[in-house]
């Protein structure tokens, strides 16, 4: 089987979540890769040094530039005739552009694969995770999504694959590229940080969120996240948010601070190596799943424990 991965990329960096969707493609059959953008020969050298990569597409133009599905979907469908299967990162990027190229191929989509049992079975979860779901796909061609946590990431180094240029039907009609707006930050990328510091509603402001969490995070070289609850408050920023609406993590170390620990948010997390909880509710579902609780009132133990770090 022949598989399509697409490339996401940014400052002509690939990001982690597809070398981990190499890994899942490569159970499958034959590895070969997208790059699509602008200016992207940097990009395309990288990602055929990526162990077990056989070929990669490059599609290098301005239509491309800023990813835009309408325009990177046809590109997909085109290379899928010589493809069994195209695969992508459970990102917000691969949610957006794999039900596009379903749609036009006329296949089911099969998301968030946590593993590969088969060449057309897949386990995916179901109910925010409590429940894990064998499927199996019939269409004459896969599109998949895959959660980048539940799958190593592959080598970056290491392959040998042959770079080839592509070209696509081009930008679409349909839409336009108007702006974006992308926050900066020293701290790592929350979905691939090795320690993630959330703090939920209990914080009880803004101001309280980042006097008590940023602190802690800074002393761990974490990144910051936040439950819905939190971000729905306004207490933090829609990108911080860690669910099953939000963003999935699974760092080695996992702290959630004032978190009571709602189903949809235990989605996003509960794979962490290690999780420890602080709340002052020693009933709080977060303990449930917490392999260190500290049952304490978190405006008395955060400054605590920040000092002590």
């Amino acid at each position: 089987m022949k598989t399509l991965v697409w490339v996401e990329h940014e400052g002509g960096q690939i990001k982690d979540a597809t070398l981990a969707t190499v890994t899942a493609a490569a159970r499958l059959g034959e590895v070969h890769l997208l790059v699509a953008g602008e200016g992207v020969a940097g990009v395309g050298e990288a990602a055929a040094s990526i162990a077990g990569v056989g070929k990669v597409h490059v599609a290098d133009a301005a239509d491309y530039a800023h990813a835009l599905p309408e325009a990177v979907a046809p590109l997909i469908v085109q290379l899928m005739a010589d493809h069994d299967a195209f695969l992508a990162p459970a990102t917000s990027t691969g949610k957006n552009i794999a039900p596009r190229v379903a749609a036009l191929l006329d296949v089911m989509q099969v998301s968030d694969i946590l593993s590969v049992e088969g060449e057309r079975r897949f386990t995916r979860p179901i109910y925010a995770g409590n429940a894990i779901a064998t499927v199996e796909s019939t269409d004459a061609k896969l599109v998949v999504t895959v959660r980048g946590t539940a799958f190593e990431k592959a080598a970056r180094s290491g392959g040998s694959g042959v770079v080839e240029a592509v070209q696509g039907p081009g930008a679409s009609a349909d839409a336009a590229f108007v702006g974006a707006e992308i926050a900066k930050s020293e701290r790592p990328e929350l979905t691939s940080a090795k320690v993630v510091v959330s703090g939920g509603r209990a914080l009880g402001s803004a101001e309280q969120f980042h006097a008590l969490i940023d602190p802690l995070a800074d002393r761990l070289g974490a990144a910051i996240g936040a439950s819905r609850a939190a971000v729905d408050a306004g207490y933090a920023p829609n990108d911080y948010q860690v669910g099953q609406t939000g963003k999935i993590v699974a760092p080695e170390l996992y702290v959630a601070v004032g978190i009571s620990g709602a189903i949809q948010h235990l989605a996003g997390m509960k794979d962490a190596k290690t999780i420890v909880a602080i709340n002052k509710d020693e009933d709080a579902p977060i303990f449930q799943v917490a392999d260190i609780g500290l049952v304490g009132d978190l405006f008395t133990v955060l400054p605590e424990l920040t000092a002590k770090l």
